[in-house]
């Protein structure tokens, strides 16, 4: 036979279990998941499967659960760019093996397509490109070290906007460039903001301008540009 303490400690077991039970059911009816309710109530979902069976959600609020869910998007987006990564991989593999290794007479033919496109023709006797993308930079300043320009000859100015930290930014192209301060003229800034802009795939660090005055390359890259034009 049980004591009285056995029997009412027991009591009070059950009573605690079912204002529980009470609980998960008023938030399943409030749309709650089972997820929800047990991050609220700790009880473990095995529990609140058996207490309510009989309280399903309807369709609309599951998909309202599964829409606004947000470690399942962030699972979602993480899958979809692991995806879209790999499949990136593929394509790279696949190119490198048509373009690689690529020769120094390669180099020197692309950069003068690359002028072609980007380059500044409208300033005689110099050379120079403007971009914002370091890595389009650095191709340009090793082309013209193909031609026989030294970097100490090279002057860089640069683009910037009022709302961005100048020193920060000249700091950032002299590191990039590896070319000293000594050779940048000192900064346009322009009265607009650079938050303002949303154009996408922009670097945030303004506009650089990689200048070499020199009349006869000027006009040899000129020449070297109408000889591809005719090519076409």
């Amino acid at each position: 036979m049980y004591d009285i303490v056995t029997v009412l400690s027991n009591k009070g077991s059950y009573m605690a279990r079912q204002k529980e039970k009470a609980q998960a059911i008023k938030l399943r009816l409030e749309g709650k998941s089972y997820s929800e309710i047990k991050e609220k109530l700790k009880i473990s979902k095995g529990t609140l499967s058996g207490w309510l069976q009989e309280y399903p959600l309807s369709s609309d609020r599951i998909k309202e659960l599964r829409d606004d869910n947000p470690k399942r998007i962030e699972n979602f987006r993480n899958t979809m760019l692991k995806k879209r990564e790999e499949r990136f991989d593929v394509s790279y593999e696949k190119i490198l093996k048509k373009i690689a290794p690529i020769s120094k007479r390669e180099l020197f033919v692309s950069g003068f397509f690359l002028y072609w496109a980007e380059g500044s023709k409208t300033t005689v006797a110099t050379v120079s490109l403007s971009n914002t993308d370091p890595a389009m930079l650095k191709f340009f300043i090793q082309w013209l070290a193909l031609l026989g320009v030294e970097k100490k000859s090279l002057k860089i100015h640069l683009h910037l906007y009022s709302d961005m930290k100048i020193k920060k930014a000249v700091d950032f192209w002299s590191e990039q460039l590896k070319i000293p301060l000594s050779q940048f003229r000192k900064p346009y800034i322009k009265n607009s903001k650079e938050a303002d802009i949303t154009r996408k795939g922009r670097f945030g660090h303004g506009t650089c301008n990689v200048i070499y005055e020199n009349a006869p390359l000027y006009r040899e890259v000129l020449m070297g540009i109408k000889y591809l034009q005719s090519l076409f």
